[in-house]
């Protein structure tokens, strides 16, 4: 039987990360922030990890933090090895007596610190089994240095150094599938998600994935208004459109069990999402149209990919 939600009460909760940070309007980090925190329970306390990027340069000045628990800042590499050392340490501690709160530990890092620099720590402390949460906020690109293409970028978006132009459609690859990859450790959870006109999923997949023993990790698309370019208050507009697109589909993998949480009525074409960032703008100048079709045969493929994994 599922679980059933007050989200009245869930979303008056206390925050836990406090207002006055410096992070932009119409960020898809911020909100993705809140809402992971938000699925911790009162009486438990948190330690929270946070690689080098936008989220870290804009809730961090030393001394002061925007985090109401515990916070440690860690370089770009390194954030699943800080946090797996924390959880031992912590483990170690409550076991001879010296710590009798429950504390639960997240750390957070951006898809340049996640997909890219931050892989190899990441995926150790996946394959050791540590009791954390690592929650990749999806913003597709190195935003806090200029927008730089990664490899979360998607095919054809125009970055500063994928420009698209003359002699360029943008960026040639196609993006890496972390979900898939950190499913392929056996951890015991693995989800994607995002906030597509409500954050039920997103909150229960944080609670599972904060309460299920072991190693956990999370991939949220985090729009950015600056790097995506639309208006500060399409947020939920954008992410809505990235799952009907099939652009982003949002499922869980639980002990090895693939499963949608979310399947469109009516699966939207990807131009939807597309159109209205500007750093896809160049796909719709006349004779781009074959673009555009790559873009939504590689879409369908992984959709039909994914929808035979939950089969």
């Amino acid at each position: 039987m599922e679980k059933e939600y007050q989200f009245k009460e869930i979303m008056s909760k206390p925050e836990r990360l406090a207002p006055g940070h410096r992070m932009c309007a119409g960020c898809g980090g911020t909100v993705t922030v809140r809402a992971v925190l938000r699925a911790l329970h009162e009486e438990d306390k948190a330690v929270i990890g946070n690689a080098t990027g936008c989220l870290e340069v804009s809730t961090f000045m030393y001394p002061y933090t925007a985090y109401e628990d515990s916070y440690i800042h860690n370089a770009f590499e390194n954030a699943g090895a800080t946090l797996s050392g924390v959880e031992t340490a912590y483990r170690v501690l409550k076991k001879k007596g010296k710590i009798t709160d429950n504390y639960k530990f997240i750390t957070f890092g951006g898809d340049g610190g996640t997909y890219d620099i931050g892989l190899q720590s990441l995926s150790g402390a996946m394959e050791r089994g540590h009791d954390m949460v690592y929650v990749c906020y999806d913003n597709g690109a190195y935003m806090n240095t200029g927008t730089q293409r990664s490899s979360a970028t998607p095919q054809f978006a125009d970055t500063t150094t994928t420009p698209a132009g003359k002699v360029s459609a943008g960026k040639i690859q196609i993006r890496k599938d972390l979900a898939a990859i950190m499913a392929e450790h056996h951890i015991p959870y693995v989800a994607q998600t995002t906030f597509n006109a409500n954050f039920r999923d997103i909150h229960e997949k944080a609670e599972k994935a904060i309460y299920t023993p072991g190693a956990a990790f999370l991939n949220v698309l985090s729009p950015c208004p600056r790097g995506w370019g639309y208006d500060a208050s399409d947020l939920m507009k954008i992410c809505k459109l990235a799952t009907d697109t099939c652009y982003w589909p949002m499922f869980e993998v639980v002990e090895g069990k693939w499963k949608l949480t979310y399947e469109p009525r009516k699966k939207k074409p990807i131009e939807e999402f597309l159109r209205p960032q500007k750093r896809f703008a160049h796909l719709f100048k006349p004779g781009n149209e074959e673009l555009i079709e790559q873009f939504q045969k590689e879409v369908d493929r992984r959709w039909e990919e994914l929808c035979n994994k939950c089969n």
